[in-house]
């Protein structure tokens, strides 16, 4: 990537943090003509989790000229499947969603998140105003008129915006001065891929579990990732397994629906919260990912936010820009916040009460968890009002 620099060291934007949130930030950034910096170690990526890309994602993805990259080694979602395998006395009944129903050919794309990186990492190598810096942000000191990062490795740059992609633990949001509040769960999550003998046919399934759900997601070929969510201990001792025993734990599970599973290398195994900042910019720093909200797998909403994050963060610096406006002033970064607040907050609390309810052990939750579920299942506007907002919120289509 070639530099060209309002003056030695100065950029339009910079970009805190190279996961997908933050890349795509940073390509988008760029594409709108701001002069744009990316902070961030260039390392392979370490592990083999995924993302079920869904609604506003691909659309996403296809603008900024990634999607094309690495669409190859992406399995599409055409049918969804909810299974209530809680054994209590009041369970909901099984419900399917179908793309089709809604005039879809799928409803997303499950994709490794390194197949994802290599085509993101792609992109952005070809844009000119955009210079990566293989290196980590050591303090980040917002101003009245520019936000000064000075990396590790001694290098000091400074732009009107920052845009914090650095995770849970983000250094720009404290550096903000934006409190978070988090709320554990008292949940884990194992996540890892399998080999299976029968083929998926782009069917993913949940089985809602007393403990949460376990997730069964396409991949290309034979293949599916797994997202298991369960007590603590629970997920501590399916993590000890072996790889024999664990795949037959997983097959049992799945009660067998894609045949015998083979368990590929490389497990990992994470605490769940919920985590909200108070806000969702200040002081010319914005949010993207998890450094403005943390979620659990569940609906897969987690990263899809973080690209639209990324995405309406780059609308908004664009028409700051046609009109001649700071792009880190007060007035962008109160717009970028009432932006996100309202999907943020839905997708959050739908979450949160999908979880509650299924976790619940109390007569009144699994009654209204069964008649909900009995709802969607049975009443098609209803079911495809369902499938539609778990794609994009309804808001951003009116």
């Amino acid at each position: 990537m070639t530099q060209s620099l309002i003056e030695p060291n100065s950029y339009d934007a910079i970009v805190v943090g190279g996961g997908p949130a933050g890349l795509t930030a940073a390509i988008a950034l760029a594409e709108t003509g701001a002069v744009t910096a990316l902070i961030a170690r260039q390392v392979p990526y370490g592990d083999n989790r995924t993302t079920a890309l869904l609604g506003d994602s691909i659309d996403i993805l296809d603008r900024l000229d990634v999607w094309r990259r690495c669409s190859s080694k992406a399995a599409a979602l055409r049918s969804m499947r909810l299974v209530d395998d809680t054994g209590r006395l009041i369970r909901a009944p099984e419900v399917k969603f179908a793309s089709d129903e809604i005039g879809m050919d799928a409803f997303g794309y499950n994709i490794e998140n390194r197949a994802l990186l290599v085509g993101l990492e792609e992109r952005a190598a070809e844009l000119s105003n955009l210079q990566r810096f293989d290196d980590e942000a050591e303090s980040v000191v917002p101003g009245d008129d520019e936000v000064i990062v000075r990396m590790r490795g001694g290098r000091t740059v400074s732009a009107k915006l920052v845009v914090g992609a650095d995770g849970r633990q983000s250094q720009c949001r404290e550096a903000a001065g934006i409190k978070v509040s988090s709320r554990a769960l008292h949940q884990s999550a194992l996540t890892f891929n399998v080999k299976t003998t029968r083929s998926h046919d782009n069917i993913s399934t949940e089985f809602h579990t007393k403990e949460g759900p376990c997730v069964f997601v396409p991949l290309p070929g034979r293949r599916m990732s797994i997202v298991w969510v369960a007590a603590p201990k629970e997920a501590q001792r399916l993590m000890a397994l072996s790889d024999d025993e664990l795949s037959a734990a997983a097959e049992k599970q799945s009660q067998s629906i894609y045949g015998r599973m083979t368990v590929e290398p490389g497990r990992n195994l994470f605490p769940l919260a919920i985590e909200k900042p108070a806000a969702y910019a200040q002081r010319r720093i914005a949010l993207v990912g998890e450094a403005a909200h943390v979620v659990p797998p569940i609906g897969a909403q987690g990263l899809n936010m973080g690209l639209r994050d990324a995405g309406d963060l780059a609308e908004i610096v664009r028409d700051a820009m046609a009109n001649g406006t700071d792009i880190g002033s007060d007035a962008v970064m109160t717009r970028y916040g009432r932006s996100r607040g309202p999907d943020i907050a839905s997708r959050t609390a739908a979450i949160d009460i999908a979880n509650r309810t299924l976790l619940s052990d109390l007569l009144p939750a699994q009654m209204l968890r069964a008649t909900g579920m009995h709802l969607i299942s049975s009443v098609g506007p209803i079911r495809r009002f369902a499938m539609r907002e778990g794609l994009s919120p309804f808001w951003r289509s009116i």
